[in-house]
């Protein structure tokens, strides 16, 4: 079990880093920029999961079962992120350069970050979160969160999700567990380390990108998603950083 659990998620046994480190940071920020996106497009665009595919999957069952739940932005949510992140990956996933791969993805995610932002202040707020405009800024967020998806798979292999919280809550535990018995060889301890930090810290982030855009989102409707503007911005030179 120890092994198995040693052996789980995409951390390398010998990267070991400190606390103040960009392989721990970027993946941070990229989950702060994700909780804020969801929780802003929940409160603001009638309950849209952008970065949450997970929730929308269930709001499409249930339309299709109940006829109920019937609001375009969740129903479209699911087919939007899946033609962007494939969209994406073929276009950026074969850039041999890493690094040049990621700043392509930031860049795309911070430009389409900005045009939500920009057309939401633009013909926001939206009282009928099914108009084609609502509809529209929603899109550009779940764009977003997608190719944030690709960022995570493509250009920041080692580092766990910033959008899915479920997998990394359930590998947190699995890593605390397997700290806290301490029966496996120190290289591995190390490994399970690292992971642990990274993973606690975009969990951190994400609940923090949650509360501060609720707050946010309460005081300034849709102009709250000024917030993970600029931390998509922040993360361009940030994923530049070499270490």
């Amino acid at each position: 079990m120890v092994r198995s659990a040693l052996e789980a998620g995409n951390a390398n046994p010998s990267d070991t880093t400190s606390w103040f480190s960009v392989r721990l940071w970027l993946p941070a920020i990229l989950s702060t920029t994700a909780g804020a996106v969801d929780v802003i497009g929940f409160l603001a665009l009638g309950g849209l999961f952008a970065a949450h595919i997970t929730g929308n999957l269930a709001i499409v069952a249930a339309h299709f079962t109940t006829g109920r739940f019937g609001q375009i932005g969740p129903i479209l949510a699911v087919p939007v992120f899946i033609v962007v992140l494939g969209v994406v990956v073929l276009l950026f996933g074969e850039i041999e350069n890493e690094d040049r791969s990621r700043r392509a993805l930031l860049v795309l995610h911070a430009a389409l970050l900005s045009s939500c932002l920009g057309f939401g202040l633009s013909f926001g707020p939206f009282s009928n979160s099914d108009s084609p405009m609502a509809v529209l800024v929603g899109m550009l967020a779940v764009a977003a969160m997608a190719t944030q998806s690709a960022v995570a798979k493509v250009a920041l292999v080692k580092a766990p999700s910033t959008v899915a919280m479920t997998t990394n809550t359930t590998q947190l535990v699995i890593d605390l567990a397997t700290l806290a018995r301490s029966g496996a060889a120190s290289d591995d301890l190390a490994n399970v380390r690292q992971r642990a930090r990274v993973t606690f810290l975009c969990l951190a982030g994400f609940v923090a990108g949650c509360v501060a855009g609720a707050i946010l989102e309460l005081r300034f409707g849709i102009g709250a998603l000024a917030l993970p503007v600029i931390l998509a911005a922040l993360a361009v030179p940030l994923g530049e950083v070499k270490e």
